[in-house]
């Protein structure tokens, strides 16, 4: 399951950061907010997502959607205290950049720690 998730995940991430990419620095229709340093990270993070999910191990694809996970999760939280993150995002998270990210952190998280784990406990 964590190799599916970081297929999918990962796809769509190169595909928003593209979409991004065209369409400029400007509101995603009024909801999100597109920089070109998001978009540049949404197209790493998602090759990243996606090569471990259609070539890396089980154990590979684990470690890095957990790690994406964190990433997003602290991201999410962040952007809540400093909208800009430190200068980095000229137009700012809004509340719905920062509950999507929070989002897909808690996802990652969950999905590469807690799911598909064997769960054999010996006596």
């Amino acid at each position: 399951m964590v190799r599916e998730y970081a297929k999918y995940l990962g796809i769509a991430l190169v595909l928003t950061g593209i979409v991004g990419i065209v369409l400029g620095d400007q509101s995603l229709g009024g909801l999100l907010n597109i920089d070109i340093v998001e978009d540049i990270i949404h197209i790493g993070s998602g090759a990243l997502l996606a090569y471990v999910g259609f070539r890396g191990s089980t154990d590979l694809a684990r470690t890095v959607v957990g790690g994406t996970g964190v990433v997003y999760l602290l991201v999410g939280l962040i952007g809540f205290v400093a909208p800009n993150l430190f200068g980095l995002l000229p137009h700012g998270y809004s509340i719905a950049d920062n509950l999507l990210h929070l989002a897909l952190g808690v996802a990652g998280i969950v999905i590469a720690w807690f799911v598909g784990r064997d769960r054999r406990v010996t006596a």
